[in-house]
């Protein structure tokens, strides 16, 4: 119970300081977006400047406080509200109010409320005492000589005096906490300089941000700053619609929503708050999705953070915030478009090792298939219905054709990541070696990375004719370069070393030799890579271990040894004959010829199967001891725990 209530009292906690935090945001977006009339001198320019950056300096100062220094700073604001509550009271009270007609109503209650004030000003200033009851005996004093029936020049001198003793006491104590607050701000000062020497800038920022919880604080302001609107609009709306009998209809509130999203993000604090919001939408819209395919890797749980800084390049790139209100409607629009297609890639990215895993490890749960399945379905319909929505209310131009485009190449991600699932599917069902697995996975999605990189020489170009005669910015070339060199540069990259990789295997495999029938059945033995018998043919490495010519391609992507000797698989070819061949644990077939390699120092066998010299028992002992259990690969001298996992694997990446 008591940690249940520790539970409680941390997270008020963690919204009352977040809520604290909200106003000076306000204040900030409201200096920002305050009207300066030019034409009143350099003297009145220059003083609303001082005043506006006085503003921001000290929201920001309060916004960046510990939670203890906010919470005093809240203690003494709501402190000389307090006082200033009670002293324009005192004045409405003995300069506006009839004593002989409002006796009752009014003395009465301003004492009751005067009295609350005071004591609310003393406890929260923690006031001794007897100070104390002074200061409540001062604010009640004008209103006591209103009910002696005072002259009325009495009492106000008497307001006056009562107002002149809280507002010295006031600034008295003001003046005696700032102390307090110099020596908070150097600490502050020092911890963040001491923090920036040690960890740098980025990680100070991160911890800023975090220790503040600026992503909440951004959330908070944009809810309750759209709720305002909302309220004051549909308030506007009803006042019109009883004077002038307005219905209400679709086209009426269409109108209300737009002008709200319009408002929504007319700044650029408005623009973060939107981005802080779409960022819990895609948060909570990520889980859900991993949740249904039964996925738990932890990096498939970014979309929180993807998808609101998209947004927030995006509408930075277009110039959002500054566009006219009409302009700015339709603008949105586009971008919440891109961003749409930008999400359904990301959940593509969800889905697809799911599926990899599903095939490859030929899970036969018909429960687990359907989920996933049924994700990638939609993620292939979304955008087909998306585009034709899109064509058949807009005409021709680089945006629809950048959101088109994305589509095209989100439908053939899909295709291919679902082609590759039923070879996967299919390899499983007949339970029999599919040596040309590897290849068919290979051409597909080598064609999918093709098109892709075409789709994105594509948009490099659409990207440069829209910059160079539709909206050129800095963002924007910046973004370009960005996608030049990520999905163009690297892209092509990774994809000529992969096939270059690949036919450097088939390379190496091709000329080692290769045994099939009567050869192959004699040696009663199966493949150290994957434990399966030989069903049509095996390769012979040149120390005579021999393996299916597929598990073997996989292991040369990663190095050039045997996987039991770690002996150099290829060699070039020098006019010695390899025709002789042994099995996995030295034993040399009936009727055929040892292989021995000529012309090495000591005529020594390389692989440890050639026998004269020594006897079989031997060959078996010396042949044992370099064999390695599964479990062991990852412990061996030149085998990685990435190439154990890397042999395991179905097919290769690209």
């Amino acid at each position: 119970m008591a940690s249940a209530h520790g539970r409680l009292g941390q997270h008020l906690q963690a919204v009352l300081d977040v809520v604290l935090r909200v106003p000076s945001i306000f204040i900030i977006d409201a200096i920002f977006n305050s009207y300066s009339d030019p034409g009143t001198g350099w003297t009145g320019t220059a003083g609303r400047a001082l005043i506006r950056a006085l503003g921001i300096l000290v929201s920001s100062v309060v916004l960046v406080l510990s939670q203890k220094s906010l919470f005093k700073f809240y203690t003494l604001f709501a402190a000389v509200l307090l006082g200033a509550a009670s002293v324009l009271i005192n004045y409405y009270g003995t300069s506006h109010i009839d004593f002989y007609s409002t006796y009752n109503r009014a003395a009465l209650g301003l004492g009751l409320l005067q009295l609350i004030l005071g004591l609310g000003y003393v406890s929260l200033l923690n006031v001794p005492s007897l100070c104390a009851a002074l200061l409540v005996l001062d604010v009640m004093l004008p209103l006591w000589g209103l009910m002696l029936e005072l002259p009325a020049h009495l009492r106000q001198a008497l307001a006056l005096a009562s107002g002149a003793i809280l507002a010295t006491h006031a600034t008295v104590n003001l003046l005696w906490k700032l102390k307090w607050f110099y020596y908070s701000c150097r600490y502050v000062y020092l911890l963040l300089r001491h923090m920036y020497r040690i960890y740098g800038l980025q990680l100070l920022l991160e911890d800023t941000w975090k220790r503040i919880r600026f992503p909440d604080i951004l959330r908070v302001f944009w809810l309750t700053r759209m709720t305002a609107q909302a309220v004051i609009l549909v308030y506007v709306v009803r006042v019109v619609r009883s004077e002038s009998g307005l219905q209400l209809g679709w086209d009426l509130f269409w109108d209300l929503t737009s002008n709200l999203i319009i408002s929504g993000c007319d700044s650029m604090l408005t623009v973060l708050g939107m981005s802080a919001v779409i960022s819990s939408l895609a948060h909570y819209l990520g889980l859900s999705i991993l949740a249904f395919i039964g996925s738990t890797e932890e990096e498939d749980k970014r979309l929180g953070f993807v998808a609101p800084v998209l947004f927030f390049i995006l509408a930075l790139q277009t110039g959002l915030s500054g566009l006219d209100p009409e302009e700015r409607l339709i603008r949105l629009s586009r971008n919440m478009c891109l961003l749409l297609t930008a999400i359904l890639h990301f959940i593509h990215g969800m889905t697809d090792p799911v599926l990899m895993s599903l095939s490859a490890s030929h899970v036969s749960s018909v429960r687990r298939h359907v989920p996933v399945l049924l994700v990638s379905l939609v993620l292939f319909a979304l955008p087909v219905l998306l585009s034709y929505v899109l064509w058949h209310h807009y005409v021709l131009n680089t945006w629809l054709f950048a959101v088109t485009a994305f589509c095209v190449e989100l439908c053939l991600k899909v295709l291919v990541s679902l082609t590759v699932y039923a070879l996967f599917m299919i390899d499983g069902f007949y339970n029999v070696l599919w040596e040309k697995l590897d290849d068919y996975v290979y051409y597909v999605r080598s064609t999918g990375n093709i098109v892709e990189f075409v789709f994105g020489v594509i948009m490099f170009g659409n990207g440069a004719y829209t910059m160079m005669f539709e909206s050129g910015s800095k963002i924007r070339a910046c973004m370009m370069c960005l996608h030049a060199y990520f999905n163009i540069y690297l892209q092509a990259k990774n994809g000529w070393k992969t096939f270059i990789n690949r036919r450097t295997a088939v390379k190496k495999i091709n000329s080692l030799p290769e045994v099939k029938g009567t050869r192959l059945r004699e040696i009663e033995d199966v493949c150290a890579i994957c434990y399966q018998e030989f069903a049509a043919s095996a390769r012979i490495t040149p120390c005579h271990h021999y393996f299916h010519a597929l598990c073997l391609r996989k292991w040369l992507y990663i190095q050039d040894t045997c996987p039991m000797c770690h002996q150099r698989v290829y060699i070039e070819d020098d006019g010695h004959e390899r025709n002789a061949f042994s099995n996995n644990n030295g034993y040399a077939a009936p009727g055929q010829e040892r292989a021995e390699f000529e012309g090495e120092e000591g005529g020594a066998d390389v692989g440890g199967a050639a026998g004269g010299a020594e006897p079989e028992n031997e060959l078996l002992e010396d042949n044992d001891s370099i064999e390695y259990d599964e479990e062991e690969w990852g412990t061996q001298p030149g085998v990685t725990l990435v190439e154990e996992e890397y042999i395991n694997e179905d097919t290769d990446s690209n």
